[in-house]
């Protein structure tokens, strides 16, 4: 009963967080240009079936060192080959589908910031070495036991690094790697023009983009509750934390963006990768303050990023994954101390050098791979199929078909 139980709440887990990759989808869909919205949609769910296809034969190997090259009745429990035994009733299987899930966001982050010019294929080549590769090297040393980073860290710091749900193993991953993807990408056609001005671009369906958010945010309890990972080991604790920093990254982006409703939605996406880290061991109100500050800092750094260092982040995924995703790590170290009504256990220390090797390695990564797309096959679509759409482009169709057959 205990191992069907536990199967049935990581997969109900994997099923929230698979939901979430809609919400990827449309709040890219709703922040691009009417040409560029069926692209969109097929590159969320592409990302996410050659994701399945390298983690399952090789990031779940170099994460955790597990392979599913054996029968069924090996891998769902049933019996034990050569020693090798597996989890009751295909917990296993399960947990690969959760983490899975998890391994996928990268890309979906990552397809936000280079929106509207990036080349098809291309993309998919890095998805599948971001997810087979660099992204569960990453995870192994955090959530598993790769080169003995956390014993290291803990014999220097007093405590492992802390990231119970990926504000750094999942969220700035993605966005740091996203940085060096927009940067050697460049700016849209006409985004900044050579006399200093900066061109709006305004999203082309706030309800679509509102939808995305909302998926997202329903989405995200599993992302964290169900990171438990058995029954047994859930608390409510990580129910209402990201509830309230949900709230406050709300309320902040909305006073911060002067009621923009694009800051407002993200600002709430802004709290919720900022608590992931710390949301088993902080209290609510640390919850909180943790959502103010990335509703702020999301709103923040989205201007710099866009209006002073001209940085073409379509969806501005590096300020709202790389940067609260990198506070969020960083907090847990604040907020989860028992001096700030947390539950002990981590130290500053710790969550300092945690958060930034994952932001060195995702940086240099994201810049090593899109640089090498770049220099052998190209990145970037051409100036007019650019300027056509990528729906067109790419898909030969729009998401309006009707109009194209009334023009």
């Amino acid at each position: 009963m205990q191992a069907g139980m536990d199967v049935f709440f990581v997969l109900m887990g994997a099923t929230m967080v698979l939901a979430m990759h809609a919400g990827f989808a449309f709040l890219e869909v709703g922040t691009v240009r009417r040409k560029n919205q069926v692209n969109a949609l097929v590159k969320i769910i592409t990302d996410f079936a050659v994701s399945t296809l390298a983690y399952f034969f090789i990031g779940y190997w170099v994460a955790y060192g597990v392979q599913f090259f054996a029968s069924a009745s090996v891998i769902t429990g049933s019996t034990a080959v050569d020693g090798v035994s597996f989890a009751k009733n295909g917990f296993d299987l399960v947990k690969f589908f959760f983490l899975l899930t998890f391994a996928a966001a990268i890309p979906a982050i990552i397809s936000g910031g280079i929106a509207e010019r990036f080349k098809f294929w291309p993309q998919l080549i890095a998805t599948a070495f971001l997810v087979a590769v660099v992204y569960p090297m990453f995870e192994g040393m955090i959530w598993g036991d790769r080169f003995g980073y956390q014993a290291w860290l803990t014999d220097f710091a007093g405590a492992p690094f802390h990231d119970f749900a990926g504000s750094i193993v999942v969220h700035a991953m993605g966005g740091w790697l996203a940085l060096g993807a927009v940067v050697m990408l460049g700016a849209r056609l006409g985004r900044y023009k050579k006399d200093g001005r900066i061109i709006g671009i305004p999203p082309s369906n706030i309800p679509f983009l509102a939808l995305g958010s909302w998926i997202l945010v329903v989405g995200w309890f599993g992302f964290n509750v169900m990171s438990a990972q058995s029954v047994e080991g859930v608390t409510g604790l990580v129910a209402i934390n990201p509830l309230m920093a949900l709230a406050g990254g709300i309320l902040a982006a909305l006073v911060a963006g002067k009621q923009d409703p694009g800051f407002i939605h993200n600002g709430a996406l802004a709290g919720l990768v900022a608590v992931c880290a710390g949301s088993d061991i902080m209290h609510p109100i640390g919850a909180l303050a943790v959502g103010v500050v990335a509703g702020g800092l999301f709103v923040w750094f989205f201007n710099l990023c866009q209006i002073k260092w001209k940085i073409d982040d379509v969806l501005g995924v590096w300020p709202l994954h790389g940067m609260c995703g990198l506070w969020g790590g960083i907090a847990a170290g604040i907020f989860g101390l028992k001096s700030f009504g947390g539950l002990g256990g981590v130290t500053f220390t710790a969550q300092l050098i945690g958060s930034l090797t994952g932001v060195v390695i995702a940086t240099i990564s994201g810049f090593l791979i899109y640089g090498a797309l770049k220099a052998t096959i190209g990145i970037r679509l051409i100036p007019e199929d650019e300027y056509r759409g990528a729906d067109l482009s790419l898909h030969n169709i729009s998401a309006y078909p009707e109009e194209d057959l009334q023009a």
